[in-house]
């Protein structure tokens, strides 16, 4: 009964050291290199200069034009009822 309690308070230290380190295949399967690459953190294929234009023309031309249609709205709805 013993051997079971120091095995059992043992465990959770062995396994809590191993927590902060990585072994040399999860650090080999680690990409940390390509994650700064230009390019990497955005939703859509920045590396074609006419699809990441159209793009952000349809991104930004969306974000200026919610706040107009959001007034046409209102003032149709004024004009109806």
């Amino acid at each position: 009964m013993s051997s079971l309690r120091s095995a059992l308070t043992l465990a959770p230290k062995v396994a809590g050291r191993r927590q902060f380190s990585l072994t040399s295949r999860k650090r080999l399967q680690d990409n940390w290199d390509q994650e700064a690459l230009p390019g990497s953190n955005v939703p859509f294929n920045a590396n074609s200069k006419w699809g990441l234009a159209t793009t952000l023309i349809l991104y930004v031309s969306s974000a200026v034009a919610v706040p107009f249609f959001a007034m046409r709205w209102q003032l149709l709805k004024k004009r109806a009822g």
